[in-house]
């Protein structure tokens, strides 16, 4: 693969950049024809590349791509899964070149989409393109490429319900997630998963004069603010009833394991520039990314945020909030316990009330699977060290319900990169980890 990769990598990041050109953002409605072009673009890549069949279906959203090349039924089918909707691109003055117009600087690839998720999704399609082109494809390859991953996946799971005979697989690929570092490669056995809710706190009719009414009507972001505080307790704790009652605690043999990953704090705090860490007593930093729960507010706003001053009382207060679940804890019944918890601390004067916008629920997968193995061993090949297992913080909700629809374990073998600021500003995908991701892919399917 690596001379394959060397013979034609001015053509790969040819056919990568147009992909990250066009400006495919889920959740903005005025993005809809790029969606279908990324779409059409992705069913071309793979029909070039090798695939018997590659076309685009509807769903209820954004389109679908699904390819695949069956060789021989009696063998082993890889599905791979992958997205092809990108996050948006705000603050835009932060970015030090233009998001969808791809260049490369100091050994990377930066542009919104270079690692999550068409810069790794790409790999699989090239690596799928070298078996094919080599002869060495022993594996029957299905793909699927979604439009929907960036804003909860709300039409997949329904779509993939009415085509499970066309899906049905022995294990699902997936390349959507970070390494340790490129120094220590690993591989992700579990993912958290997601809950995000809008809570929306209303107090007067109208905005008011904050001298004629402010100490005598309540302030509706002055409330917000004092519900999310008590949210979290000073241990870190969340204090919504029954939220971690479905919440497995690791045993020490298990965390013992999980802790050989190599983590340096002091590179961690200067990396983020912060001069301390937080989170929920008792667990390590790792441990609060990876095997814990979480809360945050992702977003909050109300009243006069323009420039200059008004001395206004808002009528609406907002905040956007996301809750990262552990595996057995359900998004749905969380969603539940939250909208029930913040109505009823809710002080007099104000009225809340709770949308839920997506979610999904977090998964394990056994690090003894022949899958497994198979990813480590071509993982170890390529980076020269054998990979840890580690537990992901992350979400990708549908992967669950994909793993029930189809009886089949998603194996994570992503090739990010903290260092790549993904959903952030100058987004990017190192050279390195792009063509070493092939190799490793290619590998995969050698020893699977």
């Amino acid at each position: 693969m690596k001379q394959y990769i060397e013979k034609n990598k001015e053509r790969f990041l040819n056919e990568l950049f147009e992909l990250l050109r066009i400006p495919s953002i889920s959740s903005s409605s005025d993005h809809k024809q790029y969606m279908h072009k990324c779409a059409d673009k992705l069913t071309q890549f793979l029909k070039e590349a090798g695939a018997d069949k590659a076309q685009v279906f509807e769903t209820e959203g954004h389109p679908v791509v699904y390819g695949e090349k069956i060789i021989d039924h009696t063998r082993p089918t890889v599905l791979i899964y992958g997205h092809y909707d990108v996050q948006p691109i705000d603050p835009i003055d932060l970015w030090k070149s233009q998001p969808f117009e791809p260049e490369i600087r100091d050994g990377a690839i930066y542009a919104r989409g270079a690692n999550d998720d068409k810069g790794q999704t790409f790999m699989h399609i090239k690596a799928f393109e070298y078996l094919v082109k080599e002869n060495k494809l022993r594996h029957n390859i299905k793909f699927i490429f979604e439009g929907e991953e960036e804003i909860g996946s709300p039409s997949l799971a329904k779509w993939a319900k009415e085509h499970k005979k066309l899906l049905s697989c022995d294990i699902m690929l997936v390349s959507d997630t970070t390494m340790i570092s490129d120094k220590v490669p690993s591989i992700n056995c579990g993912m958290r998963g997601l809950a995000y809710l809008e809570v929306e706190v209303t107090g007067p009719n109208k905005d008011l004069h904050s001298g004629h009414y402010g100490g005598a009507v309540l302030n509706p972001i002055n409330a917000l603010c004092s519900m999310i505080d008590s949210l979290i307790d000073k241990d870190g704790h969340i204090t919504v009833k029954g939220f971690y009652d479905d919440v497995v605690n690791l045993s020490r043999k298990d965390r013992d394991m999980l802790s050989r990953a190599p983590f340096d704090i002091k590179e961690y705090k200067e990396f983020l520039d912060i001069n301390a860490v937080a989170g929920e007593k008792g667990y390590t930093t790792l441990e609060r990314t990876g095997i814990r729960p979480c809360l945050d507010v992702n977003g909050i706003w109300g009243g006069y945020i323009a420039e200059g001053a008004k001395t206004v009382l808002p009528s609406v207060a907002h905040a956007k909030i996301s809750m990262r679940l552990v595996p057995n804890q359900d998004c749905k019944k969380i969603s539940k316990l939250f909208a029930a918890h913040i109505k009823s601390i809710a002080p007099k004067g104000v009225k809340v009330k709770v949308t839920e916008h997506h979610g999904g629920n977090g998964f394990l997968i056994p690090i003894s699977s022949n899958a497994y193995k198979a990813a480590s061993k071509a993982i170890g090949e390529v980076y020269g060290v054998e990979p840890v297992p580690s537990r992901g913080g992350g979400s990708i909700p549908i992967l669950a319900d994909m793993q029930q629809i189809l009886n089949a374990d998603p194996l994570l073998m992503g090739f990010g990169l903290e260092r790549d600021t993904i959903h952030s500003p100058n987004e990017s995908y190192l050279l390195s980890q792009f063509y070493m991701g092939m190799e490793s892919i290619a590998l995969f399917y050698k020893y699977f």
